[in-house]
């Protein structure tokens, strides 16, 4: 037996983390560039909706392009194309120009996890699925983190503008990588049969790039499952993600050189939530649960984990703040590893890309204009965080009840 899936899954994770540094940039310079550059929160609001907003639109055509030219292509232009926007905001120092190199960046940062959730879905069985989307996903947090130790240290040793030209260089370093190791299944030189027999447990044999009509897409439950997974959460994780470095330095006079650690914390707890969901619903299902009814109740506790967060509002000290911020950030992607992998749960390998592309484009939408909304109601009430927390914790509960009733439906079949 080799172990050939493991080493794509790494590639996914270091890929994922390349994104998310790369996103993160900002939201750690932003108290500082609001400074030098001099945007209100209700312009940082629209930066940040016009990254969400491109992000969106991509995602609609991301799917489609994925699985009509493979993830080796398609992923290898997305990480070239996002590379060379992160290095292009050093270029720009107005916030239309940063607005505008965020839209790039949002456009071509959208074939992250369509590519890797189709990735996961050539190269693992239906029980490993959601371990390693997991794993995949804690680069997700560890380019928070990767971030927040790189950026401050690059910037105060040089300037800002070399922070993002360094990290649009990292992209280029990992494109080369993925072009030379990756292949299918059933073409890599490196996979065992036995291997290629565990891929193949359990999901039907044939996987061909087909695209899934939009009105067929539209009318099944099971996608409308998936949608709302995203659309409810998403917008949590991006406010985590773009504001949690200015609520730090607002309420608790955090400055760049002492942010580092409150961000490493913070990630630090959602990557061990990342591996501990996907983890989760495999020790439901090897007790006696089925798939589905796993995936329910790890979202479901996962859900739950959050609802601390709503004594947010009142916690004065900053630790206090961090770890609640943590423990909710823990939970999320516990409940973004079950619900990414969804699609694959739900449909045929053929179609997951068209179907992930699709709930990821909701979910964006969603973010987007979250984003704005928190910009100028932080504006117009001095920053009064509390509110929005409130909003934040309480939305995966609510989702929770809306994705289990259209799960009720059971898997869409080939033959569908």
């Amino acid at each position: 037996m080799t172990n050939v899936r493991w080493r794509i899954c790494a590639l996914l994770f270091f890929a994922t983390t390349i994104n998310y540094m790369d996103r993160q940039i900002l939201g750690i310079l932003a108290p500082d560039l609001q400074k030098e550059i001099g945007w209100t929160e209700g312009q940082y609001g629209l930066i940040v909706a016009t990254f969400t907003f491109t992000y969106a639109v991509a995602l609609l055509f991301a799917g489609r392009f994925l699985d009509y030219f493979g993830v080796k292509k398609g992923f290898g232009v997305a990480v070239g194309g996002w590379s060379l926007a992160a290095a292009a905001h050093a270029l720009v120092s107005t916030p239309i120009g940063f607005g505008f190199v965020r839209g790039v960046l949002g456009a071509t940062e959208a074939g992250n996890f369509p590519s890797a959730l189709k990735a996961t879905a050539e190269w693992f069985p239906k029980k490993e699925r959601a371990l390693a989307t997991g794993l995949f996903n804690c680069g997700s947090n560890i380019g928070v983190i990767g971030a927040a130790l790189l950026v401050p240290f690059v910037t105060l040793k040089y300037n800002w503008r070399m922070a993002f030209i360094v990290q649009g260089a990292l992209g280029f370093v990992w494109l080369v990588l993925w072009l030379f190791y990756y292949r299918s299944p059933g073409e890599h030189p490196a996979v065992s049969k036995e291997e290629l027999a565990l891929i193949s447990e359990g999901r039907e044999q044939d996987v061909a790039r087909v695209k899934m009509p939009f009105r067929q897409m539209i009318a099944y439950k099971q996608t409308w499952a998936y949608a709302f997974g995203k659309i409810m959460t998403d917008p949590v994780w991006w406010f985590f993600l773009f504001w949690l470095p200015k609520y730090l330095s607002k309420q608790h006079g955090v400055t760049l050189g002492t942010l580092a650690l409150p961000l490493i914390v913070t990630y630090v707890m959602a990557d061990l939530g990342s591996v501990w969901g996907g983890w989760l619903s495999i020790f439901f299902e090897k007790r006696g649960l089925s798939h589905l009814e796993a995936r329910k109740k790890a979202m479901l506790l996962c859900a739950l984990l959050i609802l601390p967060g709503l004594y947010l509002p009142f916690v004065q000290s900053m630790w206090g703040a961090v770890l609640l911020v943590g423990l909710a950030a823990a939970a999320h992607q516990g409940w973004s590893a079950n619900v990414f992998s969804l699609p694959a749960d739900l449909f045929p390998a053929k179609y997951v890309g068209s179907v992930a592309g699709f709930g990821h484009f909701l979910g964006s939408l969603a973010a987007m204009l979250f984003q704005v909304v928190v910009g100028y109601f932080l504006q117009w009430t001095n920053n009064a965080y509390g509110p929005v927390f409130v909003v934040c914790v309480l939305a995966y509960i609510s989702a929770w009840f809306v994705v289990t009733r259209f799960l009720k439906t059971g898997v869409v079949k080939s033959e569908d």
